[in-house]
């Protein structure tokens, strides 16, 4: 029981620092100021209808075309890694046309069960990068 009332206390302790710290920056001017333009902005975007990535593409026309600011390189628009290139297939026995850019396609994994890896890939009619 002891350890859950030194627990009690320790947090009850830190909820008091925390509301110490809060009531300091509700009284900071700097941050009256920003939420003061913040809603005032927000009022203005709801009259003209806009939403703030709406707002961010007037401002900077380049908005949605700058990459995210992670710390690295990124060659992928999502995870990183490299976009693999899109493979186009073309079945000589029925002419279906299928393009994939991983190796887990469906019809491709169909294709390979039925006649072997090494024709399936001899299969392949265009390779983009």
């Amino acid at each position: 029981m002891a350890s859950v009332l030194s627990d009690y206390l320790k947090k009850e302790q830190m909820l008091k620092q925390l509301q110490e710290e809060l009531q300091a920056l509700e009284n900071n001017s700097e941050l009256k100021e920003e939420l003061e333009f913040k809603e005032r902005l927000q009022a203005l975007m709801t009259e003209h209808g806009k939403l703030a990535r709406d707002v961010c593409e007037m401002l900077d026309p380049t908005y949605r075309s700058k990459p995210a600011k992670t710390g690295k390189v990124s060659t992928s628009s999502t995870d990183g890694r490299k976009k693999r290139p899109l493979k186009v297939y073309k079945n000589p026995h029925t002419g279906e046309v299928v393009e994939t850019r991983g190796g887990n396609h469906k019809v491709i994994q169909e294709w390979k069960a039925e006649f072997g890896n090494e024709e399936v890939v001899s299969w392949v009619v265009k390779e983009i990068a």
